[in-house]
């Protein structure tokens, strides 16, 4: 009963973000008695919240064991193995806990992630689906299925599944992902003057991104627009200056010289970042 009582007092203090208090109350509850799988399972995400992977993957290890492998549990270690590249025991562990609990979106998102390591796309895109028909607003998976889309430049299936994300919430509050691959899709189906206005909104929404703004420039530069396409590589300089380094963008800038020959306000302007 003690060990129960440490194990509750130390998940309360986990829910709050007091990982050192739960630590040392999981510790305790083990103190008194080892064979208490919520005490193993806490310990287990307090070392895991500390970057102790060996030591939290042993105790989750001993919860599966101690629970009987209750299914949620199994997923959650299976989860474990696949962020520190165990993909073999992940994906049997996903099987297992499946077997056990065919209604828990987390099991069918460890099956997807294994499927889509794999290179599997078709088997992970339908278990990424039956993770979103059991609960349908898990943003991250809307991604992960947006981004095998995008993969296989099925673009407007990418956007139909971009336009599953809360209609009623504003720009600032999609993830800078929503704009990035919205931009892409547009850029794709010979929409750029959308596309350019998605990169911006990423740009916006992520003030240390540079990607979006190479982006902007690539199509600037594909309509001609010399002027826009400096701006945008300028921009993206400013906060990235090794990647437009790296990638060549910098060859694409504009001299003093010829910043100043051309007009800013000039007909015709159309990028966002004028």
């Amino acid at each position: 009963m003690a060990a129960r009582r440490l194990s509750r007092q130390g998940l309360q203090a986990m829910r709050n973000g007091r990982w050192d208090q739960a630590e040392q109350l999981f510790g305790n509850a083990l103190t008194v008695s080892q064979d208490d799988d919520r005490a193993h399972r806490g310990i287990a995400e307090a070392y895991w919240n500390r970057g102790d992977y060996d030591q939290a993957i042993l105790h989750m290890e001993k919860a599966v064991e101690l629970s009987g492998q209750e299914p949620r549990l199994v997923a959650r270690l299976g989860e474990m193995y696949f962020i520190t590249g165990r993909l073999d025991d992940a994906q049997q562990q996903g099987e297992i806990a499946l077997a056990g609990d065919r209604e828990s979106p987390q099991i069918w998102v460890l099956r997807g992630d294994c499927f889509q390591q794999r290179g599997n796309s078709r088997e992970a895109m339908a278990a990424y689906h039956r993770a979103l028909a059991i609960q349908p607003d898990l943003v991250a998976v809307k991604l992960k299925i947006a981004d095998l889309y995008l993969e296989s430049k099925q673009y407007d299936r990418l956007l139909a599944t971009l336009d599953q994300f809360d209609p009623a919430a504003d720009d600032s509050q999609m993830p800078t992902a929503v704009h990035m691959m919205r931009g892409i899709a547009l850029r794709s189906l010979q929409r750029p003057e959308l596309a350019v206005k998605h990169f911006a909104k990423a740009a916006e929404h992520d003030p240390n991104a540079a990607e979006p703004l190479l982006q902007i420039a690539s199509i600037e530069l594909s309509r001609g627009d010399a002027y826009a396409a400096h701006l945008a590589i300028e921009r993206a300089a400013q906060r990235d200056q090794p990647l437009v380094q790296q990638t060549g963008w910098v060859d694409y800038m504009l001299s003093p010289q010829q910043v100043i020959a051309l007009d800013p306000n000039r007909t015709g302007a159309s990028s966002p970042l004028r």
